[in-house]
């Protein structure tokens, strides 16, 4: 635990910028001929793009699991603990660049013996006008050089925007961050999103890499499952870029945007 709590004070500096990595635009396009978006790629990754800032908050908060039967307090939250877990609440405040976040979890902590390891339970809490419902678990994880942890997130999450519209997620996530020269990291996983009567699947086949020098992410690749329609989206050979290339079933190539 105490490799971790080291490596989470590098990790507090890093991930606001790994979470606006992941944002892309929701920019308009007329070609009608269009059949994957800026909006749902960007709806495929909204759930990590709503909670980063709480995320960090609720690590920072299990790093004092042993302070059963006290509570904390910082200016935008605070936790009361018991023998199982602890209870947080949001004071409808910005966290970590977020929007106003508001609202209580209650996390749980993993009692097999599974050091790092908790889940949050979200009941209508609310990062700006956007309500979250559902659970989230993690395990973190050290590298034996300890300048690398590794998190893994497991969410069956339900999402109502601004506008009515929902988004739904499920399945896991795995982002490693390295703690060199530049700061890179490296996201895997597979996940099920379903947004406006569409349902996507989603497979990282090559790990998601990039640095904080870039704001977007500059390697890898995964495939996105629109209703049984498979596209493949490529975010490049390393170069910091906003662009991605689109792979249709047919072989068409489409670049497709990602600055807001």
């Amino acid at each position: 635990m105490n490799n971790l709590k080291l490596i989470f004070k590098k990790l507090c500096f890093f991930l606001p910028v790994l979470f606006i990595a992941y944002s892309c635009s929701n920019d308009e396009r007329n070609n009608e001929e269009i059949v994957f978006t800026q909006t749902e790629l960007k709806a495929i990754l909204e759930t990590d793009n709503k909670t980063g800032g709480v995320d960090i908050a609720l690590y920072n908060l299990f790093s004092n699991q042993n302070s059963n039967g006290k509570s904390t307090s910082e200016e935008c939250y605070s936790a009361v603990y018991s023998e199982t877990g602890y209870t947080a609440t949001f004071n409808n405040c910005v966290l970590n660049g977020t929007e106003n976040v508001h609202g209580t979890l209650t996390v749980t902590y993993d009692l097999q013996g599974e050091e790092g390891a908790f889940t949050a339970s979200y009941v209508d809490f609310y990062v700006g006008e956007t309500k979250i419902n559902g659970s989230r678990s993690y395990v973190f994880s050290t590298n034996t050089d300890q300048n690398s942890i590794t998190f893994e997130v497991t969410s069956e999450m339900m999402i109502e925007m601004e506008d009515g519209s929902i988004i739904s997620d499920s399945g896991t996530k795995s982002t490693t961050i390295t703690f060199d020269e530049t700061f890179s990291y490296s996201i895997d996983g597979t996940w099920t999103v379903v947004y406006e009567g569409n349902t996507y699947n989603v497979t990282i086949n090559s790990s998601l890499i990039s640095d904080i020098s870039c704001s977007y992410i500059s390697s890898g690749d995964m495939n996105v499952s629109k209703n049984g329609l498979s596209i493949n989206v490529d975010f490049g050979d390393g170069s910091c870029d906003d662009v991605a290339m689109l792979t249709y079933p047919n072989g068409v190539e489409e670049e497709i945007n990602l600055k807001d």
